[in-house]
């Protein structure tokens, strides 16, 4: 996973100054921004050619001096002549972090596309390396704020004395914030000028409120592709106190829940098992009667293979209130990663989901009945053990000819594609390679695109 070469911080500049040198449209660029903090903004250049009128700041008309570096607290540096190099090594020599305009190389920190929602600010970098991708990104997330945002952050800020004092435990303060910034009661009043009189109503709400209930909510986290996580699971990982995780879900997905929330791995993967079932019942049942709210984070959707059915019976045991998210499960991302029609008019009148481990005689005959009649089969955790079915599918009549596909890590980048025939797998075991495998058996497959796939063996069938 690529890493960030900075560290994304806010600098505090409140009565400190900001050091501009140079004198062209570069450095009215920088003064623009830096005009829009508290600091005292101060612009050199022995020549101004920009037009710095009606920004606050100030324009000296003489380069540079050692002193005019003391105490700053960013210096952008827009001259890139000798004077700008000057400049720059006084700006190091006092300690203030530099800015070299459009020269990377000579940068402590970089300027990024803000947001500005005072006091709430949203910044986007990419490190000097695509600025203009970066104020896409801005103008995209500009357009889903509201313009009231930063009077919204204002009441909350003014509200912290008073919660503090009547709300003791940091739960219930961190859930009355919760409520106060979401509430479309609360934007209202502000509209109407009654934003501290609701605030203060909301605050008495809380303070006179039973100590709140535990929630476990269970997620589908998808195939493993962050972008493929729902709204609706996004905002529950944001309010959820602890992150129950299984081994399969990336850690980029587990990131997008709150930094102060606990995270817990319950760690269920092939092999290792670092808890069992029924001690991730208990974990589940203990932490929501502790007041948690909890987000119980599954791969894929969990439905489907994921257990749920155990941990859903024990929490209606323990009368713990709870909910479902569904995700889109690892066979549905399958499918589109390979463009097949698993239901077809003519071929396919339905698509059936099913685990290969465990499967029994009965199982197997049954498969192999619905495959022949035109089904597809989307077979789950099959990979290593994916020859062996597929010779017990031919042994209960299934054809040779049924077209077979496996994608392993469905719905994530690294994705790999085999394709061939029931004959074909069963002809021998095939090196697949590392992770979860979906494997799709029935005349639909066909009909997808394995252009990119590795064939089992001679084609007994054509290749989309």
């Amino acid at each position: 996973m690529a890493r960030l070469n900075t560290f994304p911080v806010s600098v505090k500049v409140a009565g400190r100054r900001i050091v501009i040198v140079g004198g062209d449209e570069e450095a009215l660029a920088k003064a623009r921004l830096a005009a829009k903090t508290s600091a005292e903004v101060v612009v050199f250049a022995p020549e101004v050619e920009a037009d710095f009128s009606g920004l606050d700041v100030s324009v000296v008309e003489r380069v540079a001096q050692a002193a005019d570096f003391a105490g700053a607290a960013l210096a952008f540096i827009a001259d890139h002549g000798p004077e700008g190099q000057r400049a720059l090594e006084m700006a190091r020599a006092a300690g203030v972090p530099v800015n070299e305009v459009d020269v990377p190389e000579n940068c402590d920190f970089f300027t990024p596309a803000i947001i500005d929602r005072a006091p709430i600010s949203i910044a986007i970098s990419s490190e000097g390396d695509a600025p203009v991708l970066a104020r896409l990104v801005r103008a995209r997330i500009e357009a889903m704020l509201s313009p009231g945002l930063g009077a919204l952050a204002r009441l909350a800020g003014a509200m912290r004395e008073k919660a503090a004092q009547r709300l003791s435990d940091g739960v219930a303060r961190r859930r009355y914030y919760e409520a106060l910034v979401t509430s479309p009661a609360i934007e209202n009043a502000l509209d109407a000028g009654q934003g501290a009189a609701a605030a203060d109503a909301l605050l008495d709400a809380h303070a006179g409120a039973e100590p709140g209930r535990g929630m476990v909510w269970l997620i589908g986290a998808g195939p493993g592709a962050e972008d493929l996580l729902t709204l609706r699971a996004q905002r529950l990982l944001q309010e959820a106190d602890v992150i129950v995780h299984d081994q399969l879900v990336p850690s980029g997905v587990v990131e997008m829940g709150r930094r102060d929330a606990e995270r817990i791995s319950v760690g269920k993967a092939k092999g290792h098992h670092s808890f069992s079932q029924a001690q991730i019942n208990a974990l589940l049942v203990r932490l929501a009667r502790e007041g948690k709210k909890v987000a119980r984070l599954k791969s894929g959707d969990p439905m489907v293979f994921g257990r749920a059915g155990q941990e859903i019976a024990a929490l209606r045991k323990a009368g713990v209130e709870h909910g479902i998210v569904p995700g889109i499960t690892s066979a549905l991302a399958a499918a589109a990663d390979t463009a097949t029609p698993v239901t077809l008019r003519k071929v396919s009148s339905g698509f059936v989901f099913a685990t290969a481990h465990g499967a029994d005689n009965e199982d197997l005959a049954h498969w192999a009945s619905l495959a022949g009649s035109g089904l597809t089969l989307g077979l789950y955790m099959g990979k290593s053990i994916a020859s062996r079915v597929v010779r017990q599918l031919l042994a209960h009549g299934l054809s040779r000819s049924v077209p077979v596909g496996v994608v392993v890590n469905a719905g994530r980048a690294e994705k790999a594609l085999y394709a061939g025939t029931v004959g074909g797998l069963a002809a021998g075991e095939i090196d697949f390679v590392d992770g979860p495998a979906i494997i799709f058996v029935g005349d639909a497959v066909a009909h997808g695109d394995w252009a990119r796939a590795e064939v089992f063996a001679a084609r007994e069938w054509k290749v989309a």
